[in-house]
């Protein structure tokens, strides 16, 4: 039993290693690429420059907390509801739903944006052409609600009875035990969730490329079309060449600090929240 034990160790220790060796190499790769290229150009005049990757990092910004708007709110609520108000018989029908919504094609879900929201969108909103901010925002929006949902709704549950027994006991209802003590208790679980659904919109190229409009230009309204760090490199890639080539891997190394920086916010936000 003890050897067997151990054989697992080396087995789980290889698999942390190979992870951090993976992480470590494509940081590498980005940066011993990346940062040349912002040196020929200026830092100051790749990351702020009109001509350069700003009215992408911009539309991005946007896009992805238009995203964030829409999706939290609701994630976070169907994960209350599914974790301590829904009936039986409806979570066996609403958890595979979830499930389901998860495993859509990113191509599938730009499909229907741009059957359905696009034409909704230039119906309803006379300045747009549809192709915009606020459609690619929505469409984000409905993207990220599997995984946020996936990720609170087990967090939510894992929170001990005994807080929920308590409050009751108290003399609060069952909403309010559920919101004032049950979440706040998962609420370390659930900024984790909503890290992965910045990540998920922050990285999604294809089903924004599809609604977004792809116009490189700083906008002045959630109704005009942008372009996001993603689509550009996505629609440049293929034919670039040398320097070209390496500032769009440079634009790989805004979003991966773009991404370190949001987790340290949230840190920084979850450890503010112990003291």
């Amino acid at each position: 039993m003890k050897k067997r034990e151990k054989i697992m160790e080396y087995v789980f220790l290889l698999a942390a290693v190979i992870s951090i060796v993976a992480v470590a190499l494509i940081c590498i790769f980005l940066f011993a690429n990346g940062i040349p290229a912002m040196k020929k150009i200026g830092f100051a005049e790749f990351l702020t420059g009109t001509k350069c990757i700003f009215p992408m990092i911009l539309g991005s910004i946007y896009v992805t907390g238009g995203a964030l708007i829409i999706g939290v709110p609701v994630g976070v609520l169907t994960s209350v509801f599914m974790a301590r108000f829904c009936p039986e018989g409806l979570y066996k029908l609403l958890k595979p739903v979830v499930n389901l919504l998860a495993g859509i094609p990113s191509i599938v879900y730009g499909f229907f944006g741009l059957v359905v929201l696009v034409p909704f969108i230039r119906e309803h909103f006379k300045n747009s052409n549809g192709q915009s901010i606020l459609c690619a925002s929505i469409l984000l929006g409905i993207m990220i609600l599997p995984t946020i949902i996936g990720a609170s709704e087990p967090t939510i549950r894992a929170v001990e009875q005994s807080y929920y027994e308590g409050a009751l006991a108290l003399g609060a209802t069952h909403e309010r035990s559920v919101f004032t003590v049950v979440v706040p208790a998962a609420k370390s679980g659930i900024l984790a969730a909503v890290i992965l659904g910045v990540g998920r919109a922050l990285g999604e190229t294809m089903a924004v490329m599809m609604v977004v409009g792809n116009q490189p230009r700083v906008p002045n309204s959630i109704l005009q079309g942008v372009r996001t760090l993603t689509t550009n490199i996505v629609m440049e890639m293929g034919y670039a060449t040398d320097l070209h080539r390496e500032a769009l891997i440079a634009t790989g190394v805004v979003l991966f600090a773009f991404i370190l920086i949001i987790n340290l916010c949230f840190s920084a936000i979850k450890r503010s929240g112990k003291e």
